[in-house]
């Protein structure tokens, strides 16, 4: 890859009014360092603050483009559209709220290029996260491992470096719901990470609740596995031979204890009951996701839908 090789830095945006320009003022002597042509793409995911403001004033610079989408369409989403009209050869995503720090981003380069990698990963050291975050972060790093057969110790972190091809595959794919580190992995061949420094949040309120993470675990299983379709197969062929065999107990027992005993129990049977019809309803919601994914893709419906782009080589 040659030295003058462009390089995109795609960023999502969700109510960063307080960490934006703070970003940018990191980034540019960031990247003006490195000697080589650049562009900042700031995607306004339908932020309800005073974010895509602060971000229009921002394309005085040369090199900031904004992307406003028409409402909030989640993280992943707005990272393809920003995916979708960046030019550079090396794409590189981070978050908005400066925990992944920019003087981070050479390093990634210098991986990718030396390496001649498709994709190079981090691993967020010392992390200033909580203690529910990072026990969820460990949980998503093992199924994610477990489905893509790839042993990268972090997914969960968004500074990420991809080759142009690799995000061509990735927006051909046109996919709803899935998991951007897991499909880059699918489509490069040659895949590694890196240690980076992570920091504390700049400003502002995490946007990551714990609804979000449970959708992106799931957004990870269902997305490259049928793992839970096989889980309640097995789990019905296990409770199904567990009341078969729970039958013929009851049974016996009336036989030797007569019909006073059965009585008696009743209530325990009503428990058991009630467990069943527990896990068919749960059994039920998972069926519920995957149909409800297959509609949404044959709908065919846009996975999001670009307002306006603002900055160079973009009219207002």
């Amino acid at each position: 890859m040659s030295s003058q090789a462009m390089i995109s830095l795609v960023i999502p945006v969700y109510n960063e009014e307080e960490n934006l320009r703070l970003l940018i003022e990191r980034i540019h002597p960031v990247m003006q360092q490195m000697n080589r042509p650049y562009e900042i793409i700031l995607v306004d995911d339908g932020s309800k603050d005073n974010s895509l403001s602060i971000l229009k004033n921002l394309t005085v610079w040369p090199e900031v483009k904004v992307v406003a989408l028409v409402r909030n369409y989640g993280q992943h989403a707005a990272i393809f559209a920003g995916f979708s009209i960046a030019k550079g050869e090396i794409i590189i995503t981070l978050d908005a709220d400066l925990q992944n720090p920019p003087e981070e981003i050479p390093g990634l380069v210098l991986k990718m290029e030396d390496g001649e990698y498709d994709v190079v990963g981090t691993i967020r050291t010392q992390r200033q996260d909580s203690i529910f975050r990072i026990m969820a972060s460990k949980l998503i790093n093992m199924v994610a491992r477990k489905i893509t057969k790839v042993g990268m110790s972090d997914w969960g972190c968004m500074l990420r470096a991809y080759r142009r091809p690799v995000v061509e595959r990735m927006i051909a794919c046109h996919e709803h719901s899935t998991f951007i580190p897991a499909l880059a992995v699918y489509f490069g061949k040659h895949v590694t990470e890196i240690k980076v420094a992570h920091d504390e949040r700049a400003r502002g309120l995490s946007n990551y609740p714990l609804r979000k993470l449970i959708n992106l675990q799931f957004d990870l299983v269902s997305s490259f596995s049928d793992l839970p379709l096989k889980a309640l197969l097995y789990g019905g062929i296990v409770m199904a031979s567990g009341g078969i065999l729970f039958g013929i107990s009851l049974a016996v027992a009336r036989l030797v204890y007569g019909a006073h005993w059965a009585a008696q129990g009743i209530f325990t049977l009503f428990a058991i009951l009630f467990v069943f019809v527990g896990l068919q309803f749960f059994a039920f919601g998972i069926l519920g996701e995957y149909i409800g994914r297959i509609y949404r893709e044959v709908r065919k419906r846009p996975e999001y839908v670009i307002d306006k782009v603002y900055g160079s080589d973009a009219s207002e």
